[in-house]
């Protein structure tokens, strides 16, 4: 028989999710019903939100279990149609427990600015990402272009993952928004709140250099 398990199964990391959605969304970093939150409940599923959900309002109703196969539990629930992302972040490295995308206007400009990924450097925000403990160390964002293909944007996630292109917490998908991840949610929050702030501070000088 399949495996019978339940949001109420997880109360704490449900919780913790709604909670997480309403702090981001408070920060304006999740608009409209923009953005989509998830957990890692076990080796096999995680917890995202519903398609379609405002994330200021968002309770424990509006999340529902899917498998790593991208495959939802309970077949009258609709996920994000971004559960592909989540889930090839999740396979990628078993120690990610929590992927969150945020659409800040801030990350959509930026993304969009730049013809490459984005390099970050002299910023003491970016001790805030794990693995970084100086300022002065060059920190590469990786930067997809859109594509409304999300099996062909996890496949070029997914290469260059393996290529060791991906060497922070988060990504940038041109036009669109923020991928960021952690260990549990706490720590997801902490690199969506620093990349934020280290986008905000590179496009600010970028708009410095414009003749």
């Amino acid at each position: 028989m399949p495996e019978q398990i339940a949001i109420s199964s997880f109360p704490k990391k449900a919780q913790q999710l709604v909670e997480t959605c309403h702090s981001l969304a408070n920060q304006n970093l999740a608009p409209a019903t923009g953005g989509n939150f998830s957990v890692r409940v076990n080796e096999k599923h995680c917890m995202i939100t519903q398609s379609g959900c405002d994330k200021s309002q968002l309770t424990i109703e509006n999340l529902m279990l899917c498998d790593l196969a991208n495959k939802p539990l309970d077949a009258t629930l609709r996920p994000s149609a971004e559960l592909g992302l989540h889930t090839t972040l999740y396979k990628l490295d078993g120690e990610i427990g929590a992927v969150l995308h945020t659409h800040s206007i801030i990350s959509t400009v930026l993304s969009r600015a730049i013809t490459d990924d984005l390099l970050l450097r002299g910023f003491e925000m970016q001790k805030a990402l794990s693995g970084n403990v100086t300022h002065d160390q060059e920190i590469i964002i990786a930067t997809f272009n859109n594509n409304q293909d999300i099996s062909e944007l996890a496949s070029n996630l997914e290469k260059r993952w393996h290529a060791g292109e991906i060497t922070q917490p988060g990504f940038l998908v041109r036009g669109h928004g923020l991928y960021a991840w952690g260990t549990n949610l706490q720590e997801a929050k902490r690199h969506v709140e620093g990349l934020e702030f280290l986008f905000a501070c590179a496009w600010q000088e970028k708009l410095r250099e414009r003749p």
